[in-house]
């Protein structure tokens, strides 16, 4: 991959992470001024489409999902993910428009969060090839079934649990991403089908986490999974690596990651 190649898709990637974290923030407003609250799937979607802030939130998310999928096709999806994960900064600044102001503990929480980010894209390799089998295709078929079948179970949960579901549905759409290429073949017309699906269950459940619980602590879990569940599913099955001698980083940016979404989780349940 071209130097310029590198730089285009990183600059996607940040752009995309402004419009994803600033969208959060007017999509809580968004289902918070409802009279009723979200409800299933089905009735999300019904509901929604007469709603033109929600519909606007829609529009930005699905801009900064164009640049985003921009970034995966041109870097590592370590790199991408790690690069879109930086909305949550975004996010928090942008929370405090609901008067949901930040403590010292929340701040750290965050900056280990995006430190751990940071390590993660240092200690990306290069990007795996286009991989799309019928075994690929339905596991990810699989799971998004899963994903809908948990989201009922939970549905009652705080914001935090659901913020963790959300990230898994973002995780598997940009998983999904990584299953298109040309020649499109069927499998892939599968995987590309699946893309949106992902988007809208997440979207689904990121709106039901943000009506029970803050902004932040809905998104901290959600920006954590949707970051390395891609990024080791990238390195286990889609053949993307690991810079030689930058194992420990990547293992420290794991536990960083992690462990600072803990925090603005635990802080936000006192």
């Amino acid at each position: 991959m071209s130097t310029s190649g590198a730089w285009f898709g990183l600059g996607a990637g940040l752009l995309a992470a402004v419009l994803f974290g600033v969208a959060a923030v007017a999509q809580a407003h968004a289902v918070r001024r409802r009279r009723t609250a979200t409800g299933g799937l089905r009735s999300f979607v019904r509901t929604g489409l007469r709603d033109p802030l929600l519909m606007a939130v829609v529009a930005a998310y699905l801009l900064g999902f164009v640049l985003h999928a921009v970034a995966i096709w041109l870097l590592p999806l370590y790199l991408a993910q790690a690069s879109v994960s930086l909305s949550l900064p975004v996010t928090a600044l942008a929370s405090r428009r609901l008067d949901e102001g930040l403590d010292t503990a929340e701040w750290l929480g965050i900056g280990a969060i995006t430190a751990g980010l940071v390590l993660l894209a240092y200690g990306s390799g290069e990007a795996g090839q286009v991989l799309t089998t019928w075994w690929f295709a339905g596991g990810l078929a699989l799971g998004v079934a899963v994903l809908v079948g948990c989201g009922r179970l939970i549905g009652a949960g705080g914001g935090a649990a659901l913020g963790w579901l959300a990230g898994l549905g973002y995780a598997g759409s940009a998983i999904a991403v990584r299953g298109v290429g040309w020649p499109l073949v069927p499998p892939m017309l599968v995987a590309a089908a699946l893309v949106p699906l992902f988007g809208l269950v997440a979207f689904w459940l990121y709106s039901i986490g943000l009506e029970r619980g803050a902004v932040t602590a809905a998104t901290a879990p959600l920006i954590t999974a949707q970051t390395f569940v891609p990024a080791l599913v990238g390195l286990l099955w889609l053949g993307d690596g690991v810079r030689p001698g930058w194992w420990p980083a990547v293992a420290l940016g794991l536990v960083l990651a992690v462990g600072g979404s803990g925090v603005v989780v635990q802080d936000h349940a006192r």
